[in-house]
């Protein structure tokens, strides 16, 4: 059966723009309270501790449920945010959602995103920190037709590229390969155009998109931005400042949580797909097959491998901030020990 091009089947990328547009409506929300807060103990409870109400908290993730949040939902679905302590709500991102915007108004505690989009909103006064990273290899690429023969980003110069306004993955790429001859046209989520024209190409996410054009009998290679020099961290989990300094434990609790849903979703994800599909009936189970497969090495792979999921290193960050500041797209390098932390995950 042949999997209709859906929106919801279609991933978002980060722009630059979208982060400047909220920016200014959001600042007031930054200094908001949390509204989770750990109740206090009873004075009349008996035992060695009073028992402590779960904490009620909600995450925002960056679009529709889809085996790319496949960890968070099994931390859900099996227990593990309400065995830490948290009364866990999920909240599934789409089209006009950001999350970025609730996370800084205090309407929700924990987001997710692109590493980009958490200095880019730093930079705006927005003082978002990343407290572990889901994907260590991040699934945006650029898609071709296999036809074509387009091996590196080089040889997209002579041909039409279908890209959103502004990302910060194709302005690097554009500078890095001299991507000057390219016709560049707007992203609009509709493959059609890239279907007919066998030298054309598009923005993806090889975890999606390509299964897309598989059904349509369409043979496709990605191009991963992060085998061209640009490698952000993916799926980034976040909070603002001032819940990590009031909430440590409940930090703490999420990060914990959300890695052992992780960990259970590598090798259970035919359980929890179903799951997944309750809340975004419009993906075939099949479909999210492909992409809890193909998300493997990306997720559970890289540094991963031996340090676990959620790892992030300084070293990484600090090349994603200095080539921002190459390409102009942040004014002035961003104090990154600032913009992430590893405190909260499981040691090693």
């Amino acid at each position: 059966m042949k999997t209709p091009l859906t929106l919801k089947s279609i991933r978002p990328v980060h722009a630059v723009l979208s982060i400047l547009l909220i920016a200014g409506a959001v600042l007031s929300g930054c200094a908001t309270k949390p509204e989770a807060q750990p109740a206090a103990a009873d004075p009349k409870a008996t035992g060695s501790a009073a028992e402590k109400k779960p904490v009620a908290v909600t995450q925002v993730t960056n679009w529709f449920a889809q085996p790319e949040h496949g960890g968070n939902y099994a931390a859900l679905a099996k227990g593990y945010y309400k065995e830490a302590g948290l009364d866990m709500t999920i909240q599934a991102g789409g089209p006009g959602i950001s999350a970025t915007q609730i996370v800084a108004s205090g309407k929700a505690q924990f987001g997710m995103g692109q590493a980009d989009e958490i200095l880019f909103a730093r930079q705006n006064g927005i003082p978002l920190v990343a407290v572990m990273a889901i994907f260590q290899k991040n699934p945006q690429g650029i898609m071709v037709h296999k036809s074509a023969s387009i091996k590196s980003m080089s040889d997209l110069n002579g041909k039409k590229v279908y890209v959103g306004s502004g990302v910060a993955y194709w302005e690097y790429m554009k500078k890095a390969f001299k991507l000057d001859k390219v016709e560049e046209l707007k992203y609009t989520g509709q493959l059609a155009n890239f279907v007919n024209d066998k030298m054309s190409a598009t923005q993806c996410y090889i975890t999606s998109e390509p299964y897309s054009m598989k059904e349509q009998g369409v043979d496709v290679e990605v191009m991963l931005n992060a085998d061209f020099g640009y490698s952000p961290y993916g799926n980034i989990m976040f909070t603002t400042e001032s819940f990590l300094k009031e909430n440590p434990e409940a930090v703490k609790a999420f990060v914990e949580a959300t890695i052992k849903g992780w960990d259970y979703y590598k090798d259970n994800y035919k359980e929890i797909n179903p799951l997944i599909k309750e809340k975004n009936p419009d993906t075939p189970l099949e479909k999210m097959e492909y992409s809890a497969t193909t998300l493997q090495p990306l997720v559970y792979g890289e540094d991963a491998a031996t340090k676990g999921v959620g790892y992030m290193t300084k070293d990484r960050w600090d090349t994603l901030n200095k080539q921002l500041v190459d390409l102009g797209l942040l004014k002035s390098p961003i104090d990154v020990t600032k913009a992430f932390t590893t405190d909260f995950l499981p040691k090693k």
